[in-house]
């Protein structure tokens, strides 16, 4: 070899020894043949520790072991070559470097594979990173919570007349905070009380933060206005006026509980029910109209009435009590009803429903 290519073998082996990254050459079942200083001084291990005695796969924790014998491997064996895998290597003193995988199969000239070549990055600043996020999140998801709970806990009416059962929880475990919401409370003189189940677009901060608005605009205009159709219409107005809340769904009611009757209307919830002793549940499909904010202009909104007797039940629950993927919501209502022929009135409906239905 000449003198003037004595230079260029230097660097190209000083580059390799000492890239940003690690190299590691293995043999197919990932024997290590070779290894530069970065990964060297990154895991602490000496490559006369590694060398001929030592796998890839066996300086990964047990849960990357796993990963790659079931994906890693059978992956490289098919493609030739695996991008971007996140692993982590046990170093020499047990400590754990967050890394990203890209290995490439390289053959010989008659095109059989012999040895895979594999670069390793430290990925510990992405691991702070990601954990920074995932924290950031969880303390959204704790603030979201904290507000949802704060606005579901609020005392319900007592009266001797009349008795206000509540089933909340999440439709799945884990999910962020949802937007459906309740509330009830005493009218006018104490003698009617307003009913709401609402379900706002969205979930986490931003949805219980609308919740927070919907309800407090929702107790504003029932204490001003004279039936449902009014309320949701003063509610429309807020929701254009204020841009929150738009194609929320709500159910309000207001039940008089001297003349025995249930006044209510519908902004694209479902129906509420009507569990009546000794007779078939059924919806009260009256008093609807389109979600909140659905209108191209605001448009007077609708409600109706039903008498509603002794021992009754009347039932508001939002979609996800009723909603189930790969079937009609037909379906789901139906068995709503169904469930509701079965409960006993004079337990808690409410609990009863939902542990059967959820």
């Amino acid at each position: 070899m000449s003198a003037d290519h004595e230079p260029l073998e230097d660097s190209a082996e000083a580059l390799f020894e000492d890239a940003p990254c690690g190299y590691v050459t293995s043999e197919l079942d990932g024997t290590i043949v070779r290894v530069n200083r970065t990964f060297e001084r990154w895991t602490g291990f000496d490559r006369s520790d590694l060398l001929g005695t030592r796998r890839l796969q066996d300086l990964l924790t047990a849960g990357g072991r796993i990963y790659h014998e079931t994906h890693y491997a059978p992956l490289l064996r098919m493609q030739g070559s695996v991008s971007e895998i996140a692993l982590d290597v046990v170093c020499a003193d047990g400590t754990r470097l967050p890394t990203l995988l890209n290995s490439v199969v390289r053959s010989d000239s008659e095109g059989n594979p012999r040895v895979v070549r594999t670069t390793i990055f430290d990925a510990s600043d992405r691991r702070r990173y990601e954990q920074e996020l995932v924290r950031a999140r969880e303390r959204e998801s704790d603030i979201a919570l904290a507000l949802q709970r704060s606005l579901l806990t609020g005392d319900l009416p007592s009266d001797e007349r009349l008795t206000v059962q509540v089933a909340y929880r999440p439709a799945v475990r884990g999910l962020e905070v949802g937007g459906d919401w309740y509330d009830a409370f005493p009218l006018g003189d104490g003698h009617a009380v307003g009913l709401v189940v609402g379900d706002v677009v969205g979930r986490g901060l931003e949805a219980a933060a609308t919740m927070g608005q919907l309800r407090s605009a929702i107790r504003a205009f029932a204490s001003v206005s004279a039936s449902p159709a009014e309320v949701l219409e003063g509610l429309d107005r807020y929701s254009r006026r204020h841009g929150v809340g738009q194609m929320a769904t709500v159910a309000y009611a207001q039940l008089d509980l001297r003349a025995g009757e249930l006044r209510y209307a519908c902004a694209g919830h479902p129906p509420p029910a009507l569990v009546e002793p000794g007779g078939r549940p059924r919806f009260l499909d009256d008093g609807r109209s389109l979600p909140l904010g659905a209108f191209v202009e605001a448009l007077p909104r609708s409600d109706a009435r039903v008498a509603v007797g002794p021992s009754s039940a009347v039932v508001l629950y939002t979609d996800g009590l009723v909603e189930r993927r790969h079937e009609s919501l037909d379906a789901g209502l139906d068995r709503l009803l169904a469930t509701l022929g079965e409960v006993d009135l004079e337990g808690d409906v409410a609990d009863a429903a939902m542990r059967s239905l959820m």
